[in-house]
């Protein structure tokens, strides 16, 4: 792991400006902004934004790309080659992802290590693989007018992506977005978020060194306001995939609509993990913190709702606030830091708030709730008992460090604690019972439900939500469902039999 002043250092060797038709520049931009580092809350590097010129240049060579560039005549396997190409150009690199995001995002080292980076790394190898399997099927169809015909189907790419990432995990969550648009022969323009835009950039320079044709990736780092809206706006778009608020999610859906443009929307959660009293304990309150604090919280699937049988209600919390005050916040360069920054100063207001609102609400607070003193966007692991699923806390995605600890005495009420809510992203089932976990899991509202472990994420799952967690899915199979079309050919046999 680098040193806070060589990981400094690093972030000058990172591309400041937008990418699009093969080259780097900034075009007619002349806004730009800065990157802040939240634990020191000073500034790391400042970015050219690309406008709506920018934009504009970009989805028109995306297009040229696909219908009379080299990109629109890259067959499967070629794509399949790239994809690995660039696979190993980020796996080699990887110790300068973890550290950027460390930078970056304020969370700790090790957890891009374990997580991000491998599920980026695994979603270009997956999807490489199936790059070239796109097959269509032949179907039966009856005689036209007494003439025998010959149907089939091909799968071909949707068009141009715009792809819209969050900043709380932007290289796991654009390769998500990227991987299978790729790999069914989309073009790609990316916008990274403003708030931690560096992997993005690093991850364009590599897609550029893997010797992916001009058109076939861009990036446009910018403001949502003004980028992210030029792009969802585009009619050169075919379809986008965005991750974030619910807020913003139904302006990208209404931009979306006056085209019928395809969209894919992951809006985020308010995630249940049930503890049944027949759970290990120990291994549960150790999950369950995972589930909460991971990335400080800032996660769309965090479980942050903690719905305990009263059997081991008592038990399972004071486990629990050990676990809680067992975590060390600081520096992510701090080799004993378990619990990094939030992302920004507004970040912190809107966790702050929530913590009132729980404490107004007649919530206990058992642990943290409080900031340490000194620089830096930080906020305590905070938890809280005695929470009713109507509270505030309980129901709102706070998108930081506090969970809200939920008592229950039977499994019907137990699930239907879980599905009163606006959310169905995911969920995670502690218990013993394997019967039961399997049958409480269908009962259950949500895109995906772990048992016995936090977020197991995998390229090869499906993963998104309904409700306000969105629509469609990303990953497996259906990532590339969600970027291809199903053309039908049909042709008129002018044979008759004698």
């Amino acid at each position: 792991m680098l040193a806070r002043t060589e990981a400094e250092q690093l972030v000058s060797t990172v591309p400041t400006e937008p990418y699009f038709a093969g080259r780097w520049g900034s075009g007619q931009s002349i806004d730009t902004f800065d990157v802040i580092d939240p634990v020191t809350e000073r500034r790391l590097t400042t970015v050219a934004a690309a406008g709506a010129r920018e934009v504009h240049e970009a989805v028109s060579h995306a297009r040229s790309a696909l219908d009379e560039g080299e990109w629109g005549r890259t067959d499967g396997s070629a794509r399949a080659l790239l994809l690995h190409r660039l696979a190993d150009l980020v796996e080699a690199r990887s110790e300068e992802f973890a550290t950027l995001e460390s930078l970056d995002i304020g969370k700790p080292g090790f957890e891009p290590r374990a997580i991000d980076l491998p599920q980026a790394i695994g979603a270009f190898r997956y999807f490489a693989g199936w790059a070239d399997k796109l097959e269509g099927r032949s179907v039966p169809t009856s005689p036209y007018m007494g003439r025998p015909t010959h149907s089939y189907t091909v799968r071909e790419p949707v068009g141009v992506v715009a792809a819209i990432t969050p900043w709380n995990s932007p290289t796991m969550i654009g390769s998500w977005k990227i991987a299978p648009a790729l790999a069914a022969g989309c073009a790609v323009v990316l916008k990274p978020p403003e708030d931690a835009p560096l992997t993005s950039l690093l991850l364009a320079s590599l897609i550029e060194e893997a010797g992916f044709p001009a058109g076939a990736f861009s990036v446009l780092p910018g403001l949502g306001a003004v980028t992210g809206q030029a792009l969802i706006d585009h009619p050169g778009v075919d379809k986008i995939s965005f991750t974030g608020s619910p807020e913003t999610g139904y302006k990208v859906a209404v931009a979306a609509a006056k085209g019928f443009r395809r969209t894919t929307l992951e809006l985020g959660g308010k995630s249940p993990q049930i503890v049944f009293g027949d759970a290990d304990l120990d291994e549960a309150s150790q999950g369950v913190a995972v589930g909460i604090f991971a990335n400080q919280g800032e996660v769309c699937a965090a479980g942050s709702r903690i719905l305990v049988a009263r059997s081991v209600y008592d038990e399972f919390v004071e486990r629990l606030v050990a676990r809680a005050r067992d975590i060390k916040v600081g520096d992510p360069f701090d080799d004993d830091t378990t619990m990094g920054a939030l992302i920004n100063a507004r970040q912190l207001e809107r966790v702050s708030q929530y913590v009132a609102a729980g404490i107004d609400d007649g919530a206990r607070l058992i642990a943290g709730g409080g900031r340490p003193d000194g620089k830096g966007f930080f906020v305590e692991p905070t938890l809280f008992a005695e929470v009713d699923n109507t509270m505030t806390i309980a129901r709102r995605e706070i998108f930081g460090p506090v969970g809200a600890i939920i008592p229950f005495d039977s499994e019907s009420e137990a699930v239907a604690m879980a599905n009163d809510s606006d959310y169905a992203l995911a969920a995670t089932l502690w218990t013993s019972d394997v019967s039961r976990a399997h049958v409480v899991a269908r009962r259950v509202r949500a895109g995906a439900v772990a048992i016995n472990g936090w977020a197991p994420l995998d390229p090869r799952l499906p993963w998104g939500g309904s409700k306000l967690s969105g629509q469609g899915r990303e990953l497996g199979w259906a990532g590339i469902e969600a970027n291809t079309e199903e053309k039908t050919v049909t042709a008129v046999l002018s044979y008759t039999p004698e």
